[in-house]
């Protein structure tokens, strides 16, 4: 079996609330790491009324706006997998890399499989904290943003726009993938 490319794709999610089955994702961005200016970015209809009300503050967005303006799950999703099949070529394998990757990747997983049937991803994602972890031997509680900011000093900052944070993720990456290298 021969290795594969590997496309890194930064991934963010905005959503109503933690719990994969019950609350919406609502939002997602996403860009190529090393080529950022090459997105996707959707928002999508709810598909319950469930909510937290600091998710959704932390966003602006509402329950109703997600409503009137998205797209449903079923097309926001093949939207999205179509946008993953045309960004990765032949003989490529996507890979989806988030901060805090677990949540993110919960809900796309979840979305992509229930919605559209597969995940182009596969069943894995790539932590950005993880990865810090492991290049600087820090301690999990370091692994903020924050804290990673600090060591790899980026341009851009996360603002829970998923798009604008899925661009901010890719900078993170590719800082402390350089450190790797060293």
């Amino acid at each position: 079996m021969s290795k594969k490319d590997e496309i890194f794709i930064s991934v963010d999610v905005e959503t109503a609330g933690p719990v994969v089955s019950e609350h919406s994702m609502l939002s997602i961005g996403a860009c190529l790491v090393f080529q950022p200016e090459v997105s996707f970015s959707t928002m999508l209809k709810p598909i319950s009324e469930k909510s937290i009300e600091e998710a959704l503050a932390v966003t602006g967005l509402t329950l109703e706006k997600a409503e009137r303006d998205g797209l449903t799950p079923t097309e926001a999703m093949r939207q999205f997998a179509d946008w993953i099949v045309h960004n990765t070529p032949e003989n490529s394998t996507p890979v989806f890399v988030g901060l805090n990757a677990p949540f993110d990747w919960g809900f796309v997983n979840y979305y992509f499989l229930k919605y559209f049937g597969s995940n182009p991803f596969g069943f894995s994602a790539l932590d950005i904290k993880a990865l810090f972890m492991g290049a600087t031997g820090c301690t999990w509680h370091d692994t903020k943003s924050s804290s990673i900011d600090k060591v790899v000093n980026p341009r851009q900052k996360g603002n829970h726009d998923a798009l604008d944070d899925a661009r901010y993720q890719a900078e993170l990456f590719r800082l402390i993938y350089r450190l790797c290298q060293n």
